[in-house]
């Protein structure tokens, strides 16, 4: 069997998995344009409009992402009463993702962030949101989108963006199931105890530093503060991305193991995580061991970065990417030996 077979394997088994996404809903609003001066009002340069675009950002990007590779997804979060929520609505209707499970909240504006872009690079960032938590009947009418799934998803993802929507009774709800499915998250640190009980959570190294409380300077501080959320939440996993080091698996029963970066060329690193959490799960739901998922995911998020804007990888480029460039196979780390990075 060649060395990737596995991987073809595990992306054709991916097809058809049912998975729901429940977590911070935006819109990514992108105004493409070229900068030939600078404004006479301020120093700051003129952006030229010259095209615009939307994207699924937050939870509907890990849903745009599952839909991607081949999963059947439904989509759980709150909106706002306004054009951004249509927006959000047609695009998951592109996709054919199930948006039966967002609720529309008037007293609150559908997240959206408005990159403009000029010769491949983002010049700012303007966001309009509500970070505060839902009121009662809204945060009730998501608990029981999330119970109704009992028996009819077979792996969740919880896709924290520190916008008020994500608690411990929604995750309590998901672990509650008959059925049990694949649960993993994505927290904010501040909401770091909300995730107790699930199977992996997939900070990034300012995110495991952040819930940890502690600074991460060298792969022995790394080891501790991953020590330290395994702890906290009870969960079997727990995946932190590195950037350009790659990403580390940290688990109670396992030694730890990295999987190098294979980017050829980094582009954007926006929504990297939502890729690396979206393979991940979807791979574990189709039966792949946690090795071979953060392999598959570590694949995935070296075909998004050499994209521009939240992105997307395909099982096609997936095998492209994996043919070329090869499979980043894991190895030990050395935590107790750490070099200062």
């Amino acid at each position: 069997m060649k060395d990737n077979a596995w991987l073809a394997l595990t992306l054709r088994a991916m097809r058809g998995k049912r998975i729901v996404v429940v977590g911070d809903i935006m819109l990514d609003e992108w105004l493409w344009g070229r900068v030939s001066r600078i404004s006479p009002e301020a120093p700051v340069p003129v952006v030229e409009v010259q095209d615009q675009s939307y994207t699924l950002g937050g939870a509907g990007n890990v849903a745009n992402n599952l839909a991607a590779l081949g999963a059947r997804v439904r989509l759980i979060g709150v909106v706002g009463d306004d054009q951004a929520a249509q927006r959000v609505r047609d695009l998951c209707k592109t996709l054919r993702i199930d948006t039966s499970g967002i609720a529309s909240v008037r007293s609150r504006p559908t997240t959206q962030k408005t990159r403009i872009v000029a010769h491949n690079q983002q010049v700012v960032r303007a966001d309009r949101e509500h970070v505060g938590g839902l009121d009662a009947r809204a945060a009730k009418s998501i608990r029981a989108a999330v119970a109704a799934l009992d028996g009819e998803v077979d792996g969740a993802i919880v896709s924290d963006y520190g916008k008020g929507l994500i608690s411990a009774p929604i995750v309590r709800a998901l672990l509650a199931f008959k059925h049990r499915v694949v649960v993993a998250g994505d927290p904010k640190p501040r909401n770091l105890d909300a995730f107790a009980g699930v199977d992996c959570i997939a900070p990034n190294t300012a995110e495991a530093e952040g819930a940890a409380g502690t600074p991460i300077r060298t792969d022995a501080d790394l080891a501790a503060a991953a020590r330290q959320l395994l702890r906290r939440t009870g969960c079997r996993y727990v995946l932190i991305t590195r950037g350009e080091h790659g990403m580390t698996l940290f688990a109670k029963s396992q030694p730890p193991f990295t999987v190098p970066a294979i980017a050829r060329q980094v582009y954007d690193v926006s929504g990297a995580g939502d890729t690396v959490i979206s393979a991940l799960t979807l791979a574990l739901v189709a039966g792949a061991s946690i090795q071979r998922a953060v392999e598959l995911a570590s694949i995935a998020a070296g075909v998004v970065v050499e994209k521009l804007g939240t992105a997307t990888a395909s099982p096609k480029e997936i095998l492209h990417f994996a043919e070329h460039e090869g499979i980043a196979h894991a190895k030990r780390f050395g935590g107790a030996r750490a070099r200062r990075r």
